[in-house]
């Protein structure tokens, strides 16, 4: 055997020595020590007082906020979408009215912060004492008058509504997009009706592209329903909020709607996770490891540096 072969057969063979990155360490053990000192003086600060964050994190007007938080932002996201979707399809037809007026709905939408929304929904009875339908410059059929109608909840409901709304029909119009047109016009060819393709064809490859977008929306939207506390809509910041007006214990409570908030976005992001993973089959963006084999690679301080 030559000595040019010999050589080669032992750089084969050779054990491979991984890249030592000393960055890592420093910046991990960085992050262990802050961390370390964050843990310090959660547990031993005896202002956060958590003695009475555990003895209210289950009282019975904290847990009926906290339901009036999720049935809010349930029915805001089941809502939104389905205006969402309608909008959507009219941004994508041929109709240039049709375009327009989605168009211009989400200009207007987008343009307005939600608080604003909020706020003009609740005091709408000042600009409109009453509501009628009926014949336009005729005889109105039905009056309502909007002082009894549009309470916090409902106020709270329409202006967070119209504002998903806005936002889903850009990710849902996206997600669209997405789609190569030759998988419509392959489908057009072998006779399939326009709402078959949508069902079978278009959506399902557009799903990946609108799953993270409206998972992450979701996840504002349950923090966002906060700011209904501000026309005293009775969910969870503004059950806590009626609680330390009473007693001044303000830290305690405010950790008891943080704690909740952080537990209830740390199960939907789960959720979203799994959503994603199983709308992901067959593509290249499928992530084959599991939930915790990837959130042991973002700590290293269980295994996540090589």
């Amino acid at each position: 055997m030559s000595d040019r072969s010999l050589s080669d057969t032992e750089l084969l063979s050779a054990r491979l020595v991984p890249l030592r990155r000393p960055g890592q360490w420093v910046s991990a053990a960085a992050v262990v020590v802050l961390l370390a000192m964050v843990v310090h003086t959660l547990l031993t600060n005896p202002r956060f007082q958590w003695p009475v964050v555990w003895s209210y994190f289950t009282t019975g007007p904290i847990l009926r906020g906290l339901v009036l938080t999720l049935w809010l932002t349930a029915a805001v996201m089941v809502c939104g979408y389905v205006l969402g979707v309608v909008l959507a399809v009219m941004r994508l037809s041929r109709n240039p009215v049709l375009r327009a007026v989605s168009f211009g709905y989400v200009w207007l939408v987008r343009s307005v912060p939600p608080l604003v929304q909020l706020l003009f929904w609740y005091e709408l009875a000042s600009l409109y004492p009453e509501l009628s339908l009926g014949i336009p410059f005729g005889p109105a059929f039905i009056t309502v008058k909007t002082a009894h109608l549009f309470t916090g909840l409902l106020a709270a409901f329409v202006g967070l509504t119209l504002d998903v709304a806005a936002f889903s029909s850009e990710i849902i119009r996206g997600g669209i997009l997405s789609v190569a047109p030759g998988q419509t016009e392959a489908a057009q060819a072998i006779g399939l009706g326009p709402w078959r393709i949508f069902r079978r064809i278009v959506l399902p490859q557009a799903m990946p592209a609108i799953v993270p977008a409206s998972g992450n929306m979701l996840i504002g939207m349950l923090k966002a329903t906060s700011i209904v506390s501000v026309i005293a809509v009775q969910d969870l910041l503004y059950s806590v909020q009626l609680i330390y007006n009473q007693n001044f214990l303000i830290i305690p409570l405010l950790l008891v709607a943080t704690i909740w908030y952080i537990l209830l976005t740390t199960v939907l992001s789960i959720g979203q996770y799994y959503v994603e993973r199983h709308y992901a089959r067959g593509t290249r963006r499928r992530d084959p490891r599991g939930l915790w084999t990837i959130a042991r690679a973002n700590l290293p301080l269980f295994g996540g540096i090589s």
